[in-house]
This record gives C-alpha cells, sequence and structure tokens, in this order.
C-alpha cells in the first residue's frame, strides 16, 4: 500500500532504527511506526501487506558508521581520540560518546553525520517500495557541508581582551612545532591584533578559536598571523577567517594580499588556491650540526673572552 515519505515520519523511523530494545513495523495505511507487540499490529500476519520492515540497523552498522565518521575527520587530534576510543574493545559506544562530549563541534558534526546517512538508507529504502508500487524515485538528499558547524562560530573584529588568548594559542602552537623538531620561521612573531585589519573566531561558549592578523606594506597586505586552535582545525575556521577578511578589503587601497605557508601546513594550499592566490616562492633551509671539536674550539674561545659556558 503506497504511503507519503513525510518529515515526521523520517524522524519517527529514525528514532525506532536506534532503538535496539523493540520490534517496529511501519503500518502503512495510516503512515506511522508501531510496535510488533502493540494492539493492532498480531494481525500483521492475516495482513501482510498493510505492514512493512523498517530499515534494517544494527549496533555493528553503527560501529561502522562511527570508523567511517573518524576516517574522514580532519582534526588530527580529535581524530587520534576518537580512534583509540574505537580500538579499545568493550566499551567502544560509551567511549566514543564521551570523547565527543569533550568537543562540542564536533559533536555536533558527528549528530549530523549520523543523521545524514541513516535518512539516506531510508530514502533507499523507500525507493524499494517505489519500484514496487511502479512510481519514480525520489532524489537523495545532497551531503552537507561545513556551514552547519561554522554557525556555532562567531567572526568578529578583536577586543583589546582578545590578545592574551591569542598569545596562549600561538605560544601553544610553537611547542607543537617543538616537539616535531620543525624550526622554520612561520609566525615566530607573538600576534598583535591591533594592526591594519585582524579577525577573530570565537565559540558559542566564548572561546576563541583562532585568528588572523595582517600589516600593511604599501599596497601589499601582508598576512602574518592565521592560528587555529587544535581542537578547531578541520572544521574550516582558517579558511573562514580567510574569506571573511578578503571581503572586508578595499580594492582601491590594497592590490596584493601574500600569506607565508610552512610545509607542514601545505594542504592550507588548497584553500590559497581556491580563493586565486598564486604561489611566488619555495624557501629551503638546512640545518647544519657542529662537530665536537668545533663545538670545543667554540667554547674555549668564548671563556677566553670572558663569556660564559654555553654548556652551562
Amino acid at each position: 500500500m503506497y504511503f507519503a515519505l513525510t518529515e515526521a515520519l523520517i524522524h519517527d523511523i529514525l528514532f525506532s532504527m536506534e532503538d535496539q530494545e523493540g520490534d517496529f513495523l511501519l503500518d502503512t495505511q495510516q503512515g506511522v511506526v508501531v510496535k510488533m507487540d502493540s494492539a493492532g499490529v498480531a494481525g500483521s500476519v492475516a495482513a501482510p501487506a498493510l505492514y512493512r520492515d523498517l530499515p534494517a540497523w544494527h549496533p555493528s552498522d553503527g560501529y561502522q558508521l562511527m570508523k567511517k565518521f573518524t576516517a574522514r575527520f580532519k582534526n588530527p587530534v580529535i581524530r587520534t581520540e576518537l580512534t583509540a576510543a574505537l580500538d579499545r574493545g568493550k566499551g567502544v559506544f560509551r567511549a566514543f560518546k564521551d570523547t565527543l562530549n569533550r568537543y562540542p563541534e564536533a559533536e555536533k558534526r558527528w549528530f549530523s553525520f549520523k543523521t545524514q546517512t541513516m535518512r539516506q538508507e531510508i530514502i533507499r529504502w523507500y525507493n524499494a517500495l517505489r519500484d514496487e508500487w511502479g512510481l519514480e524515485h525520489i532524489g537523495s538528499e545532497p551531503e552537507e557541508t561545513d556551514d552547519l558547524v561554522l554557525e556555532d562560530f562567531t567572526f568578529r573584529k578583536p577586543s583589546p581582551q582578545d590578545s592574551a588568548a591569542a598569545a596562549e594559542l600561538h605560544r601553544g602552537i610553537h611547542e607543537e612545532q617543538e616537539k616535531t623538531g620543525w624550526k622554520g620561521a612561520f609566525f615566530q612573531e607573538t600576534p598583535d591584533l591591533s594592526g591594519d585589519l585582524a579577525l577573530v573566531a570565537e565559540t558559542g561558549g566564548g572561546d576563541l578559536a583562532g585568528y588572523i592578523a595582517t600589516v600593511c606594506l604599501g599596497e601589499i597586505l601582508h598576512i602574518r598571523g592565521l592560528e587555529v586552535k587544535a581542537e578547531y582545525r578541520g572544521m574550516g575556521v582558517g579558511e573562514a577567517l580567510l574569506s571573511r577578511l578578503l571581503d572586508t578589503l578595499d580594492q582601491g587601497g590594497i592590490t596584493m594580499v601574500r600569506i607565508d605557508l610552512p610545509v607542514e601546513a601545505e594542504g592550507f594550499s588548497r584553500v590559497l588556491l581556491r580563493k586565486s592566490f598564486t604561489p611566488w616562492v619555495t624557501r629551503y633551509g638546512l640545518t647544519l650540526k657542529k662537530s665536537a671539536s668545533y663545538q670545543h674550539e667554540h667554547d674555549e674561545t668564548d671563556k677566553q673572552k670572558g663569556y660564559p659556558d654555553s654548556g652551562a
């Protein structure tokens, strides 16, 4: 029997698919989900065409969905923690949930991803029924973008209170770089948000998620800092900061925008290319190791000149 797939019905089917305690059927005459042991459903054996099984959804499907979400999640910090939660064996679902609870933006993305995937399953199930009815398929829903997550962020001009938070973020990023042994010259200066143009990204809870700071060099606007907190990376925050900055530029005063990009942030080059940036120069560096004899001679010379012992 034909029935319409309404938003209300999709919501009820989603809820029932995740309920592993009960068994549910769809009453095609009423267009509602009912429990198999509820009054009236016992007659389904006598009238099988009246009731339809819902799309199958088992705990293993939920686990595979969590693995898929984790594998495609761009933020390396959160991805590592989610992977550890999935690899623990017992209590996987609880560990996965507890991890996401610490990152509200990632948790929102997970719920959106899960709902979208399960809705696609419902649409496939419904289209199979429409084949039986001799009807055309309904269209699949488009994949959701990061706009939903970015709605949780506020992009604004910095206030004096933001300087301390930006400086703390900057120090934390340099500590990350020291752990990896990278000694580049990217954004070495403490961020100055009082420059010519600057923007900050703030979470709904008032946490500074990232910033972009610039300095005008004649007609060139140099981006001297574009940094995002580790837990908010991979969510489009950096690209949103850049886009909003470019939207504010006075075309009559600034003729060029430039940014130095470190090798370890090369992935951001895709964002720059989308914004019509072009590469100007590639910088190479070589770190020289001093021999033991050279270091000894250097230390002896320093002592003769009265300088403190460099090895102290």
